[in-house]
């Protein structure tokens, strides 16, 4: 029976680096010899990749915070069912771009959705298995919105400061609620300077999960 993978997940608002950070992370995790998968949310999955199409790009009518959270849900269930649990349970490592606290943070801070429907949600999609890992790497809003400035605004990129503010809020509210699980990065930082925050939380938590996983194992 393989010793089960690691979850890792990334967070953060747009303009903040995440695409870049996620090749470090699989390189490092790679050289530490550990076979890794990296996946994305919504998306990883044919369903998960359509749910995302027709919510970022497609012309459709407002949606309301309920029915995004509700498409989110579906599309991470699918994806925990078909990628996540089976790469976990073969004893390959994760890695997701966004994950559930991604939905607290903009369909919840953002748009306003119920926190305790967010919880039954979570509770329905995904009980037992929450990431080892968050990097939430952190920026003000005026500095990733600059950062994509230059490119066309999905169905999100083309909220409010004042929306995004929100959704960092809760992003660092999360943060502080689970010290454990997340480290924080200053992505304002240069990107050298990035990967070294990125090299050191990782080096830590490889160290951590391998005596958590042998302490499993003699248990």
């Amino acid at each position: 029976m393989p010793t089960r993978g690691a979850f890792i997940t990334l967070e953060g608002i747009e303009g903040v680096g995440k695409s870049t950070s996620i090749g470090c992370i699989e390189r490092l995790i790679a050289d530490a010899g550990h076979a890794v998968i990296v996946t994305r949310e919504p998306g990883g999955t044919p369903l998960g990749e359509h749910i995302r199409d027709w919510i970022l790009d497609a012309e459709h009518e407002k949606l309301s915070p309920e029915v995004e959270a509700l498409l989110m849900f579906a599309a991470r269930g699918y994806h925990m069912d078909n990628v996540i649990r089976p790469a976990l349970a073969a004893g390959l490592w994760v890695i997701c771009d966004r994950f559930t606290d991604a939905t607290y943070a903009y369909q919840g801070g953002g748009r306003g959705a119920d926190r305790g429907l967010l919880d039954t949600l979570r509770n329905a999609v995904h009980a037992g298995i929450d990431p080892d890992l968050t990097l939430l790497l952190d920026a003000p809003v005026e500095i990733g919105r600059a950062r994509i400035a230059g490119r066309a605004p999905d169905h999100f990129e083309r909220e409010s400061r004042e929306f995004f503010e929100r959704v960092r809020a809760c992003y660092l509210a999360l943060a502080a609620e689970a010290p454990d699980r997340f480290k924080v990065v200053d992505a304002t930082a240069s990107l050298e300077n990035v990967e070294q925050h990125v090299e050191a939380a990782l080096a830590e938590f490889l160290l951590r999960f391998a005596r958590e996983s042998n302490d499993r194992a003699h248990g």
